[in-house]
């Protein structure tokens, strides 16, 4: 069994539409959602797809300055 989700199963989980949707309405949420879900996997395999987005992948210990234990 695998971790990963079809590409349906992702279409269907994001299908529920969040409150702000929900209140705007959509005539079809299936369509919607794989709309969604593609340009979000167009933008992470490549960071640059959404040129006013700046996609930075560091961890933990590369944004914060450690604290030096005192002398």
């Amino acid at each position: 069994m695998s971790d990963e989700l079809s590409d349906q199963e992702r279409v269907e989980s994001r299908a529920h539409l969040l409150p702000e949707e929900a209140a705007a309405g959509s005539d079809n949420a299936l369509a919607q959602a794989d709309a969604i879900l593609a340009e979000s996997d167009a933008r992470e395999a490549d960071p640059n797809a959404a040129p006013d987005t700046v996609l930075e992948r560091r961890t933990s210990d590369q944004t914060v300055t450690p604290i030096e234990p005192p002398d």
